[in-house]
């Protein structure tokens, strides 16, 4: 039977850490015995996850190159190298129609949620090359396979996420680097009850509305948890993953519609 845990020792870099998804993510392989660097723009989140799991840790903006750029230093310094990249910065976006949607909002959230994994591949993959082999999980969102009305930006960058993850696992495959995304649907949790909240007073109805409206379009009937996400992170990137490459991966319920 094939190991479903990560190889002790496992160098791993998880962007947007400290909280959330993220947060169990690293978590999850904090407890599978990897070496885990961190980086978020929250700095006391990142204090925090410090603090109770001993990772190390970057302040980043990932739509920012240059700091990316010194973010994959410090992670290979405290690592002695890099053997995953889990890219998992992303905002919500704007809520709007798009004649409604500022463009300095579309920008935010195509320069975070697209041009930051772009930035982390970019200067993390010369480490996955050195390393042997490697992995790269990309997040994208139930969003990148439906269209979603009021939520063109964040749509449109999930959807781009797809084509970037295709792209890099036939790009990387020869190189021994599995590329892969996630993604996750209706995620509980703060963000997900502010998008709820944003799309009830777009439509004018009110939030308990919204919310069993979200619902109804799963088949399970109910929220994904962010453990639920860290669980097929691992599975990825473990020994049971190791032939899964180019794939996107709904972790969702069975989202039908968005």
């Amino acid at each position: 039977m094939q190991n479903r845990q990560v190889k002790p020792g496992l160098r791993v870099l998880v962007t947007a850490g400290a909280s959330g998804i993220g947060r169990a993510i690293a978590d999850a392989f904090v407890e599978d015995g990897a070496r885990v660097h961190v980086c978020d723009v929250n700095e006391a989140a990142l204090a925090d996850c410090a603090a109770s799991t001993g990772v190390s840790t970057s302040v980043t903006d990932v739509s920012d190159e240059a700091a990316v750029a010194r973010m994959v230093d410090d992670a290979v310094a405290a690592l002695g190298g890099l053997d995953v990249l889990i890219n998992n910065a992303g905002i919500a976006g704007p809520t709007g129609t798009v004649d409604e949607i500022a463009s300095d909002a579309w920008r935010r959230t195509i320069d975070i949620n697209l041009n930051g994994q772009f930035y982390c591949a970019h200067y993390a993959v010369p480490h996955l090359r050195a390393a042997g082999e490697g992995a790269i999980v990309n997040m994208s969102s139930s969003a990148g396979r439906f269209g979603y009305a009021y939520r063109t930006p964040y749509s449109a960058s999930k959807w781009a996420i797809i084509g970037l993850t295709q792209s890099l696992a036939k790009e990387l495959g020869p190189d021994g680097i599995r590329v892969n995304a996630i993604l996750p649907g209706i995620v509980k949790g703060p963000r997900m009850e502010g998008v709820i909240r944003a799309r009830a007073e777009q439509t004018g109805v009110s939030y308990e509305v919204m919310e069993a409206e979200y619902l109804q379009r799963i088949s399970l009937r109910q929220m994904v948890t962010p453990d639920d996400i860290a669980s097929a992170v691992i599975f990825l990137c473990s020994r049971a993953g190791w032939m899964i490459s180019g794939q996107s991966i709904p972790v969702c319920g069975n989202v039908e519609s968005l």
